[in-house]
């Protein structure tokens, strides 16, 4: 019987959310002289400037940050000291319905009032605050910001922003509950598509597209209800770090990687699996790889622990891959030779992780920049209790870069009949999300799959 996960403390652990959220949005309004803040929802954006469609709302971070509020034209308005109040646009047109909303929970701590349109909105915003300059709006629609009377300086002011990114970057145990449910409901995906594509009969693979299909049906999600795209690759694919264009045919692939996650009430996660196939000695030495990579994995996320510079994990990465390339005999040279002279990063050119919750490569962690070497990292913090972030080591074989490989000097000293031979596979990548603790972490991912 899968794990479950118990959502009985959602409404509770939502009010203390709310509550906890609004003494930290009151400090950062202090500090900026702020007395009201208007968190936009999100304007229409088009597909195309030829055409009328548009996509998705996907909504403003800030304001999901308070609840999953997918509605175009909506605000939350914030005023230390008062209930925030959510004014949720209920004009409609024949065109489009109301999004699904998950959960109830939100108006026991929220002031819900319904509005009908963008003037709807302006009506029920504090006038006073704005025309003194004591509001700001947070959103990224310039001219909806200035329709509702704010002046430029008023509308998503850096500084502010900045602040307010921060805050994302502790979770409540609201969002880490959410989390665990969020993770759990990708796991049965991910478990799902590793078993389909092992046990297919013979050369009768599941194409990516089938296997992408497949996925959304387990989780339950229409795809733009994903937290991202779903990564689904076979083979060669694997090498393009974020391959969405999806096969369409059945081929005899060797190995499937599978980035893809699934959200509980707006709070996502992200998870990656790799799995090989078949028989011979390149389909032996893929699989030991991925176990080999799944052992790396594991032992970084057991390193991971209050006062730990992140960027300091990240490179000790570089050394475990460079001690796992020499056990299986991909390389010769030591694992300093490996390190530095670049040949991990060129196996392993992505960021080992990045913070996770409302976004799934959300901000805030990145305030310093990364050492030249490490250009993709996207966490330069220490770690700290309360931080909730991905560990994604991957090795891939990506041809631009393996020629880049090739003309290092520690090329010398690497198989490259055996690179030449696992190539075809495209790589690995290994992803989980921890979250920590005082302690330690927890692993959000592993209770519902190895």
């Amino acid at each position: 019987m899968s794990p479950t996960v118990d959502l009985a403390p959602l409404p509770r652990l939502y009010q203390e959310h709310v509550a906890a959220l609004s003494v930290r949005y009151a400090a950062v309004m202090k500090a900026h002289g702020l007395d009201a803040l208007v968190l936009h929802a999100g304007s229409p954006q088009k597909k195309s400037a030829f055409d009328d469609q548009y996509w998705p709302l996907v909504g403003v971070p800030h304001t999901k940050h308070w609840l999953p509020l997918a509605v175009v034209d909506s605000a939350v308005v914030i005023e230390p000291g008062k209930k925030p109040r959510v004014l949720v646009n209920v004009a409609r047109d024949f065109w489009e319905g109301p999004p699904e909303q998950e959960g109830d929970h939100y108006w026991a701590a929220l002031e819900r009032v319904e509005v009908k349109g963008a003037e709807g909105v302006r009506a029920c915003l504090p006038h006073a605050a704005i025309g003194a300059g004591r509001a700001a709006f947070v959103g990224e629609d310039r001219s909806r910001a200035a329709s509702w009377g704010f002046v430029d300086d008023r509308v998503a002011p850096a500084a502010l922003m900045t602040d307010l990114d921060q805050l994302r970057t502790i979770k409540s145990d609201y969002e880490i509950l959410c989390m665990r449910e969020a993770n759990r409901r990708a796991a049965l995906g991910h478990a799902a598509l590793l078993r389909a594509f092992v046990e297919a009969p013979g050369s009768d693979v599941p194409s990516e597209l089938e296997l992408h299909l497949r996925y959304l049906e387990i989780t339950r999600q229409d795809e733009p209800e994903t937290p991202y795209k779903n990564i689904v690759a076979e083979d060669a694919h694997a090498a393009t770090l974020h391959h969405v264009q999806y096969g369409k045919s059945r081929v005899p692939a060797g190995s499937l990687l599978v980035d893809a996650g699934a959200c509980c009430f707006g709070i996502e996660s992200d998870i990656t699996r790799t799995v090989g196939r078949g028989t011979g000695a390149a389909a032996d030495a893929f699989r030991a790889l991925v176990a080999g990579l799944d052992r790396l994995q594991r032992e970084l996320c057991a390193r991971v622990k209050p006062g730990l510079p992140y960027q300091a994990l990240h490179n000790q990465s570089h050394e475990l891959l460079a001690e796992l390339l020499r056990e299986l005999g991909i390389a010769k040279a030591s694992t300093a030779a490996l390190v530095d002279s670049g040949a991990t990063r060129k196996l392993l050119p992505h960021g080992l992780g990045h913070s996770l919750g409302i976004q799934t490569h959300d901000v805030g962690c990145r305030k310093v920049a990364p050492e030249a070497r490490n250009p993709f990292l996207r966490n330069t913090t220490t770690i700290t209790p309360g931080q909730c972030f991905t560990i994604e080591p991957g090795c891939y074989f990506i041809p631009a870069l393996l020629d880049e490989l090739r003309a290092l000097p520690v090329a010398a000293e690497l198989d490259w009949r055996l690179i030449d031979a696992l190539t075809p596979f495209g790589g690995v990548r290994i992803e989980d999300d921890l979250f920590v603790t005082a302690t330690g972490h927890e692993n959000l991912t592993r209770p519902f799959l190895a």
